[in-house]
């Protein structure tokens, strides 16, 4: 009963490590097709301007007073 037991954990085991090994193969196949159909252009960091990191300044202090007063 026992070694039975233990042959079943290692056939469900052994089952498991070939799907993750073949799901790793595949996506690794895939990013490389896709890196080679859809390359990735380099831009630059986009620079927000002052105006927008104003904006952004002031919703975050909105949102922490609006916190401190609840």
């Amino acid at each position: 009963m026992i070694l039975e037991s233990i042959k079943y954990m290692i056939l469900g085991m052994g089952i498991v490590f070939i799907f993750l090994y073949l799901m790793v193969v595949v996506l690794n196949w895939q990013h490389k097709l896709v890196e080679k159909y859809f390359p990735e252009t380099e831009e630059g960091p986009k620079t927000s301007s002052r105006k927008d990191r104003l904006k952004k300044v002031a919703a975050i202090t909105a949102a922490i007073h609006h916190t401190k007063n609840s």
